[in-house]
């Protein structure tokens, strides 16, 4: 460990000025890796306690994963996902629990949407259905009446004793008797033996409820039960404590998939960047103090020293500025949680996670960052000669490294050939290969960075130099200190690459989005449930309704499909489910079918996206085998391939394929053709929607994912353009000898602020055209591969990035010369 020395302290006492950029650098790289770092463990422990479960010590649900196995021998992994509904157990286990020693009871438990059936069609808001057995740990009493017998119902309320009920539930429309009433609105009880009967999958169970008997251990239950279960894949599984609520609520499991990718990959990816650049910063800092070190050589300082006191320098910075970087980056967790929980991404029951981990983690990035920038800076100018030092320290060195060259040109072939690889793949492989290329692009810029900044200072400088003295200056003066002006340049393509790339690839799948739905809508038009669920023969009644000429419903879902790219993986696929008559889907909904026919839909076959059919390798006549929403394995004969599974669904099925693999199977869409008076009657049924304004409206996930998009844009973008700028302030006010010797010479203030602007105008310039083409190379794959069409930038927002860009090199350069000409 590095002592803090005389010299080191007496530098940042008497110079603070050299320090502070290095500083700020620093505590920005510790907010940016915090507030990562508190998003993906507040994912990681992602938890609520349990509420129906509460009184419930264990609880057994089937496996909620779709396993896929890939590789061999000890390289072999599960490449699975999370099933896209609800996995569900085997009545008969509810038997086999029971007779575990240490259970006193053992309840199947369901829950599933039932709509109240009146006359005219929409009866009112949808009420949720569970068994009466599970009132024994839920805790449910009677105010009035009975429990349910056969035929008969509980309700929380909104009825009467003695009332007849109609009901649409999953397996079909029943009347009831109201036996009972409660105090849990929206809700119904049959008898535990309906419940399981009327759930749309009869013999399968949500999970089982497990009381203990007095005096035996929760845990010890739990594997008793695992032990007769069995354990592994595909087996039952028995919760505990606070993993109950995820039973109960899969919200939870959203809020971990959200917090690990935004502290996980967009984390990692901030992390690096803010690393990097500061990493650059550390390095500028020292590089800018060679006349110093220079003069310690000469007067007999040894290379160790040196070291040892850019060391102790970043001793005493370095854990100050990661320590003060904390507060903003818990400040930038709580405000993101916040957003993410009120625009309903995150449940209310899920809280953020702050704890000593992520300030220590930052803390310790930013000591590490100084002290390996420094170390690497300080290597030439601790070992050169003492009688050479002063000498190479008034002129830039010229020339290539004889490491950082190589390694640049080996990332910039690198990134050549994954834009390659990116643009001849499709889906996700696309986007993993592009993002993959940004990075390449971004290490090729910083490690060529002087040759880089050298090349660009021949080239716009051949326009320069007609706009008089002070721009012909200006192109002199970046020739001359190429080193100088790629530590400027680099923070600025880092800006616009990442901003670019993540707004725009937002820009560019709205926009194909968009008009895959308002062009895919054939209809004239669309009733929505008004709770989101319409009938189960919605599309029948419609049809008989005069003036209807055409009516399908749409059951909308996802599914698993495996991917056969360089990884296998399970892809999640849109799915809709058509209700109705087959042969009227092209009369409302235009697919755009480029190979096959949708004429043969039918129970066994399928009709999928062309991108999606790309990533499973199949076709026309061939079978795809995939997950339905419960993780069951099937296949179907692929019959056609369409371009608009973007804007409509990926997967097109008859909604007979779904039946008892979904927990609601209600439609949530009708398309239909009719004209206004019969439109009008369909009111009955939902919401009547025209085309036009039924495709203007965006999803709440879209919505979500362009928020998160832009506010990631905003956070990476925002950090590299406060690295730029203080980059060009620290690279300005260390040119004061300079800027003072041309006013010595003749020059004028004019003339001196004339110079710095060009500058400005070269580097932020520079730095626009290398992040737009770094951003192109990126896009133009990933947004093939996900939408088949080149990337949307509008010109109003990539004119605001560049004036942004612009205008903050302007003022970085501009306010700092004016001060150092004072």
């Amino acid at each position: 460990m590095f002592h803090p020395n005389g010299l080191a302290r007496a530098a940042i006492r008497f110079k603070p000025s050299s320090f502070v950029g290095t500083f700020v650098a620093l505590l920005m790289m510790a907010a940016i890796v915090s507030a990562c770092g508190i998003m993906l463990e507040s994912g990681i422990r992602a938890s609520a306690p349990p509420q129906r479960y509460a009184n419930a010590p264990v609880v057994v649900e089937a496996d909620q994963t779709s396993h896929l196995m890939v590789g061999s021998d000890e390289g072999r992994y599960d490449a699975g996902a999370e099933v896209p509904d609800r996995a569900w157990l085997d009545h008969a286990l509810v038997k086999k629990t029971a007779a575990v020693d240490g259970v006193a009871a053992a309840i199947a438990d369901v829950s599933y949407p039932v709509r109240p059936a009146g006359d005219g069609g929409d009866g009112g808001s949808p009420l949720t259905a569970y068994g009466w057995g599970s009132t024994a740990f839920t805790g449910t009493e009677l105010t009035s009446g009975s429990a349910p017998r056969a035929g008969e119902a509980v309700l929380g309320g909104g009825a009467r004793i003695g009332d007849r009920i109609a009901l649409e539930t999953p397996g079909g429309k029943r009347e009831f008797t109201v036996s009972g009433l409660t105090g849990g609105a929206g809700a119904v009880w049959f008898t535990d033996a309906e419940a399981v009967a009327l759930s749309g999958h009869p013999g399968k169970i949500d999970a089982i409820a497990v009381l203990t008997e007095p005096g035996t251990a929760t845990g010890t239950v739990k594997d008793r039960l695992t032990e007769v279960l069995g354990s592994g894949h595909d087996k039952p599984k028995a919760r505990t404590g606070d993993a109950r609520a995820v039973i109960e609520d899969s919200g939870i499991t959203m809020a971990k998939e959200t917090l690990g990718g935004i502290g996980g990959s967009f984390g990692g990816i901030a992390a690096m960047v803010a690393v990097f650049t500061a990493a650059g910063t550390v390095a500028l800092s020292v590089g800018l103090r060679r006349r110093e070190f220079a003069l310690l050589r000469a007067i007999g300082a040894t290379p160790r020293q040196v070291r040892r006191s850019i060391a102790t320098e970043a001793l005493l910075v370095a854990p100050l500025a990661g320590a003060l970087g904390c507060v903003p980056g818990a400040a930038l967790a709580v405000w993101w949680f916040g957003q993410l929980e009120e625009k309903g991404a995150i449940p209310e029951a899920v809280d953020l996670t702050v704890s000593w981990l992520p300030p220590a983690v930052a803390v310790g990035a930013a000591l590490v960052t100084a002290l390996f920038a420094g170390f690497m800076a300080a290597r030439k100018p601790s070992r050169i000669k003492p009688g050479q030092a002063l000498a190479d320290a008034s002129v830039e060195r010229v020339g290539f490294g004889w490491i950082r060259t190589p390694l640049g040109v080996a990332a910039l072939v690198g990134g050549l050939v994954l834009s390659g690889v990116a643009a001849e793949t499709g889906g996700d492989d696309a986007a993993n290969a592009a993002l993959g290329v940004v990075m390449l692009f971004m290490l090729a810029v910083a490690l060529l960075g002087p040759l880089v900044a050298r090349a660009c200072a021949e080239l716009f400088g051949l326009p320069l130099r007609a706009a008089g003295a002070a721009a012909s200056l200006a192109v002199a003066n970046s020739r001359t200190n190429a080193r100088r002006l790629a530590s400027a340049i680099t923070p600025i393509v880092l800006a616009m690459a990442f901003s670019s790339v993540l707004l725009f690839l937002q820009t560019s799948t709205d926009r194909v989005t968009e008009r895959q739905q308002r062009d895919g809508i054939t209809a004239d038009h669309v009733v929505t449930g008004r709770d989101g669920l319409l009938p189960l023969d919605a599309a029948e009644r419609a049809s008989r309704t005069p003036g209807v000429s055409a009516a399908v419903s749409l059951l909308r879902t996802s599914v698993l499909v495996k991917s056969e790219g360089a990884e296998d993986t399970m892809l999640y696929a849109s799915a809709q489910g058509i209700g109705g008559r087959a042969a009227d889907l092209p009369k409302v909904q235009n697919l755009d079918v480029r190979e096959g026919s949708l004429k043969g839909l039918a129970p066994g076959k399928i009709a999928i996206d062309a991108a999606l059919a790309k990533s499973a390798e199949v076709s026309v006549g061939e079978r795809l085998g995939f997950r339905l929403p419960d993780g069951k394995k099937s296949s179907a004969e692929v019959i056609a391939l369409y371009g608009r599974g973007l804007g409509l669904a990926q997967v097109t099925l008859p909604e007979q394929s779904l039946a008892g693999h979904v927990t609601a199977p209600y439609p949530g869409d009708l398309l239909v053709r009719a004209d206004q008076e019969a439109a009008e009657s369909l009111n009955a049924l939902g919401t009547v929607h025209d085309r036009d304004g039924f495709a203007a409206t965006r999803s709440p996930d879209r919505e979500i994912n362009a928020w998160a998009n832009t506010v990631m844009a905003a956070i990476l973008g925002g950090f590299a353009a406060v690295a730029a700028a203080n980059t060009l302030v620290m690279t300005v006010l260390d040119r004061r000898r300079e800027l003072g010797m041309l006013r010595l010479i003749g020059s004028t203030r004019r003339q001196v602020m004339g110079m710095i602007r060009w500058e400005a105008l070269l580097v932020t310039v520079a730095g626009v055209v290398l992040g737009t083409a770094i951003a192109l190379a990126t896009l133009i794959p990933m947004t093939k591969g996900m939408t088949g069409e080149a990337p949307y930038i509008p010109p109003v927002l990539y004119g605001s990035l560049v004036a942004a860009t612009l205008g903050l090199g302007l003022v970085a350069t501009g306010l700092p010369a004016r001060a150092a000409l004072r």
